[in-house]
């Protein structure tokens, strides 16, 4: 394959010797290194071959004086097709006048790539970025990468480090996200430590202060676990903080009601494709209008950013958007699929009130209430259950 592009890159030539002794050809190529390839027979007095464009006008001098008869049958490759097109004047104005601005259009931004972040979005960037000069056009060596960057670090707190840097048309966003300090207790700040819900004592594990609970105990919300005031052994009372890890079995019953009769999308196959070019910032649609109505239709779009080989990215975006019609039928959802669609509502639930508690166990119901499934969750947990409280100053 490589050869072959290297001979077309110099150009080759397939001719046709007639001769009376055409092995004298033959001796006169292998002795002067004439390549060629292709070789075939049609009698004992004339064969065709295929040769590089530089060996053929050696081949032409050198069999001259010889009784022999050289003619071209096809050519191709690099030089003959510039050849063809060297009249061409349009062409090359109009192939110069591209190359001046795809060379001008490189100096411009038209392709923004960020990485790095997962709770910022993309578009929050980009708002910013845009807030100070570096939007889709912008001229690429105005941009002044240590400004931008304390600008932007001042305008997106969320984020504790971002470089943006330009190479060709794109530019670069790499991002670091801020990660939160955690909170500072302080262990001088008199206090008590309360039940934040009720349950049952397992586990009591005081830091300062005194235990007011022993395990097995049930409490409630807002019940003092471990006292911030203490004996000072003097015959009076001191405040401390009174901190510590208070331990509970918990117990939740959640509900939820899930209908039994939906509205379910029936696609009819009816499509409708339309497409449009962005250039730079301006949208020009190749379409007039849709015989679908965008009430009653998915839409699916697919963005395609034309770049050159190398990289080079240019303001040119196809945008073709498939729209696909449905109708909206009442369909009715199994007992069995209303109650894994409840199931999964409620452990996402007690997913968020448990945090870093434990399950130990859990319990699923369900029962047909005229067309809903309520369902409901029993479970039993193991969690931290102490809250500090400060103790007001007076």
């Amino acid at each position: 394959m490589l050869k072959e592009m290297t001979n077309l890159l110099k150009g080759e030539v397939t001719a046709r010797v007639e001769s009376g002794f055409p092995e004298r050809v033959l001796n006169l190529c292998g002795e002067y290194g004439l390549t060629f390839w292709d070789l075939r027979w049609e009698n004992a007095a004339a064969f065709t071959f295929t040769l590089t464009r530089r060996d053929w006008k050696r081949l032409r001098r050198l069999t001259a004086k010889l009784d022999c008869e050289l003619t071209p049958l096809g050519w191709r490759g690099t030089p003959f097709f510039l050849g063809r097109m060297r009249h061409r004047y349009g062409l090359w104005v109009t192939l110069g006048l591209c190359s001046l601005l795809l060379l001008w259009g490189s100096f411009f931004i038209w392709d923004i790539d960020i990485e790095g972040n997962k709770t910022v979005p993309d578009r929050e960037i980009l708002r910013a970025l845009e807030k100070y000069g570096v939007a889709f056009g912008t001229f690429g060596y105005d941009v002044n990468s240590f400004q931008l960057r304390n600008d932007l670090l001042l305008e997106l707190p969320e984020l504790s480090y971002i470089a943006v840097n330009v190479r060709g048309s794109r530019a670069y966003v790499q991002v670091r996200e801020r990660i939160d300090a955690p909170e500072i207790i302080d262990r001088d700040q008199p206090g008590n430590t309360v039940a934040a819900k009720d349950a049952l004592v397992t586990a009591i594990e005081p830091w300062n202060g005194e235990k007011m609970v022993l395990p097995g105990t049930m409490v409630h919300e807002g019940q003092m676990l471990i006292s911030g005031v203490v004996d000072s052994g003097y015959g009076g009372s001191r405040q401390v903080a009174g901190m510590g890890k208070v331990y509970g079995r918990t117990w939740y019953t959640l509900r939820c009601r899930v209908p039994l009769t939906v509205a379910e999308k029936v696609y009819t196959g009816e499509k409708t494709v339309r497409r449009a070019v962005l250039l730079g910032k301006n949208r020009v649609n190749l379409y007039i209008g849709s015989s679908i109505s965008g009430d009653t239709c998915d839409t699916i779009i697919d963005w395609n950013q034309w770049e050159l080989p190398g990289g080079l990215v240019l303001p040119v975006t196809v945008v073709t958007e498939t729209l696909e019609e449905y109708t909206l039928t009442e369909t009715r959802r199994s007992q069995e699929e209303a109650q894994a669609l409840g199931t999964l509502t409620l452990d996402r639930q007690l997913e968020a009130l448990l945090g870093d508690g434990e399950l130990l166990s859990r319990q699923i119901t369900s029962q047909v209430e005229g067309d809903t499934l309520l369902v409901t969750l029993t479970a039993e947990c193991e969690e931290q259950i102490g809250k500090f409280v400060e103790i007001p100053k007076e």
